[in-house]
Order: C-alpha cells, then sequence, then structure tokens
C-alpha cells in the first residue's frame, strides 16, 4: 500500500514537472520587456520627469495616415500602434510634435522629439545619424493586363523575367537601375514621370507588357483600373519582398538603451503592427 502510494505521488510528481515545462515557454512568451530602471536609459528618465513622450510626426499612407475628421486619435497605422503602445508602458501620454519632410530626422539631434515616428524609409545616410526600429517595408509589386496572353503562364514574379516581355518604368526612379539585374531577359521602355504612381498608360496601350509600382499603392490602383493582374498574386503583393526597402521610426544615436527598449516592445506586438497596415491597405 505504502509503495503503491508513494507510486502516485511520484507519477503525480512528475506530471507536474511535464505541465510546467509546457507552459514555462508561453508565460515567458506573455511576459512583457521591462521598462529601464531608473539611471538606465537618459531618454526614458526625462521622459518620465516630463510627464509625456515627444513623438515628431507628419501623416503618410498607411505607416500613418492622419485623421481629418475632427474626432477620435489624431493618426493611425502601425507607427500609431507602436507609438501609443511605448507610450503605455511608459505611464504617460503621447505628445505630437508636427515636422516637415525635412526636419523629421534632425529633430532627433536637437531633443525637440524622443522618436520620430514620420515614416523613414532606411537609408545609409541616414544609419549614420539615428537608430531605427524597423515596422515594415516599401517594396514593389508588377502589374499587367489580365488579358494579356503572355502573363497568361505567369504564375510568379521570376516568371516575368523573359524576352517576349516589355517592362515600362520611370525615368529617373529605381526600378531604372534596379530592374535591369532583375530581369536580364526583359525589354525595357522607359517613359517620362507624370506624377502618377505607375506608367499605366503603357500597360493599358499595350505599349508594355507590365509595369512597377509601390507595393503600398496596388490596392487603390486595382480599384481604379478593372482588368490587371498584379505579381506577387493578391495580398502577397502587399509583403512583397522585390526591391525591398525597410521602413521604421527613428531615435537618436545617444541613448542605445532606449533603442533597444523600443526594439524589444515592438518584437512583443509585431503581429499587431503588421495587421494595422495590411487593414489600412485593403481598405484603401
Amino acid at each position: 500500500m505504502l509503495g503503491s502510494t508513494r507510486r502516485s505521488a511520484l507519477s503525480a510528481l512528475g506530471l507536474a514537472f511535464a505541465l510546467a515545462a509546457l507552459l514555462l515557454p508561453a508565460a515567458a512568451e506573455a511576459a512583457s520587456t521591462d521598462v529601464p530602471a531608473p539611471g538606465e536609459s537618459p531618454k526614458i528618465d526625462a521622459i518620465k520627469e516630463r510627464g509625456s513622450l515627444r513623438v515628431a510626426a507628419i501623416g503618410e499612407f498607411p505607416w500613418l495616415p492622419e485623421n481629418t475628421t475632427g474626432s477620435g486619435p489624431q493618426f493611425s497605422g502601425p507607427a500609431w500602434v507602436l507609438a501609443e503602445e511605448y507610450a503605455e508602458r511608459l505611464g504617460v501620454p503621447l505628445e505630437v510634435v508636427p515636422v516637415s519632410h525635412e526636419t523629421k530626422v534632425p529633430i532627433l539631434a536637437t531633443g525637440d522629439a524622443d522618436i520620430s515616428i514620420a515614416p523613414l524609409a532606411v537609408t545609409p545616410q541616414r544609419l549614420e545619424v539615428v537608430n531605427f526600429v524597423v515596422y515594415s517595408r516599401s517594396s514593389l509589386c508588377f502589374f499587367g493586363l489580365a488579358d494579356n496572353p503572355k502573363l497568361k503562364d505567369v504564375k510568379s514574379v521570376d516568371d516575368l523575367n523573359r524576352d517576349d516581355l516589355t517592362m515600362a518604368y520611370f525615368t529617373g526612379t529605381p526600378p531604372e537601375a534596379w530592374a535591369p539585374g532583375r530581369f536580364p531577359e526583359v525589354e525595357f521602355r522607359a517613359v517620362s514621370g507624370s506624377g502618377a504612381n505607375a506608367p499605366v498608360e503603357e500597360v493599358m496601350s499595350k505599349r508594355a507588357d507590365f509595369a512597377s509600382i509601390d507595393n503600398v499603392a496596388w490596392p487603390q490602383l486595382a480599384k481604379q483600373v478593372p482588368g490587371l493582374v498584379v505579381f506577387p498574386a493578391g495580398d502577397d503583393c502587399l509583403q512583397s519582398n522585390e526591391m525591398a526597402t525597410g521602413v521604421g521610426l527613428a531615435v537618436d544615436k545617444g541613448d542605445p538603451v532606449f533603442r533597444d527598449w523600443l526594439e524589444a516592445v515592438y518584437e512583443e506586438v509585431k503581429d499587431e503592427v503588421t495587421a494595422a497596415e495590411l487593414e489600412l491597405l485593403k481598405g484603401s
């Protein structure tokens, strides 16, 4: 009887350890990143002493659209989701500092903003003066006429690399230098920029079989111009990796502890951040 009781107790103890082993990873994942203690981050200490998180902002779809209705939050989008998360964890309200495209980076050096949530493409020049938390990317999709017989068998971007296809692009834009390396077999047609997002007329007139467009601009074009097909197909266009450039928020280089905390928080909420961007793109 004693042996049976002991075996039962050991079995129960073993089961408890097994359950604990299963639950520990989930508990670790659910735990939130601690705010650095006083004295560890000068920027966080200053934010808490001031009582607000100052964010430099200028509206830009789909990363930080401005709300012009006069009610509700001032902005929306993935950058705003992150800013609100940071402010909540720091226990302070957000203080928006309006900026222009010319001042959205320099304002960090002056200390007039703690974070620049104005959407910024990550470039070598900017990396020299600020640190980034990259939460999105700008990339390309490729579109053509859905009834173009030459595109009938195209299933992926790789399939566009054929010598019987012509790609149109605007002169003086990044695809001009990038596309020949991506599509060495393709014939190219350069056209002057017209202020449009893409050389749509070249495709519609059949002077070109396909053209590139920023992934964030594709949903609007698809609604405006029926009868187009896109590669990568469907929603995969919205997360294309073609000619991808990181987009993020920026902080001054002077406080790496602050930047590392911002990055760690992003990693915890990145699914929510991505969902906010995709929701805007699909609804555009």
